[in-house]
C-alpha cells in the first residue's frame, strides 16, 4: 500500500526532527537553558507527531486485514522491518529527553 510508505516517509522525517531537537537542547542546555528548553519541548512535539502517524499505519493495516485478511508476506515483512527501525530510533531519542530532563 503506497499510503503506508508515505507514512513511513513521514514518521521518519518526524524522528529526524525530534532527534535534532533533542541534540540542540542538549548542547544548549547550559549556556542558553530557555531556548535549551524550547529545543527540547519542540522534540517531544516531534515524536506526538511521530505516534499519530504510527497510529494511521495501524488504522490502515488493521482495516486491511478485516477487509482482505492477512497482508500480502513481502507488505508484512517491509512493514515489520521499518516499525523495527522506527522503534529503536524512537528509544534512542526518548533516552535523549529522558536525561535533559535529569539533568
Amino acid at each position: 500500500m503506497k499510503i503506508i510508505r508515505c507514512l513511513s516517509d513521514k514518521i521518519e522525517e518526524e524522528l529526524d526532527d525530534a532527534a535534532s531537537y533533542i541534540d540542540l537542547a542538549m548542547k544548549w542546555k547550559q549556556e542558553h537553558p530557555a531556548t535549551a528548553k524550547l529545543f527540547y519541548e519542540l522534540s517531544t512535539e516531534e515524536m506526538g507527531h511521530m505516534e499519530e502517524l504510527h497510529s494511521a499505519v495501524v488504522r490502515l493495516i488493521t482495516e486491511y486485514r478485516s477487509e482482505h485478511g492477512e497482508p500480502p508476506k513481502e507488505m508484512q515483512t517491509l512493514y515489520d522491518y521499518l516499525h523495527d527501525k522506527h522503534i529503536k530510533r524512537a528509544t534512542e531519542i526518548k533516552v535523549k529527553q529522558g536525561m535533559f530532563q535529569a539533568e
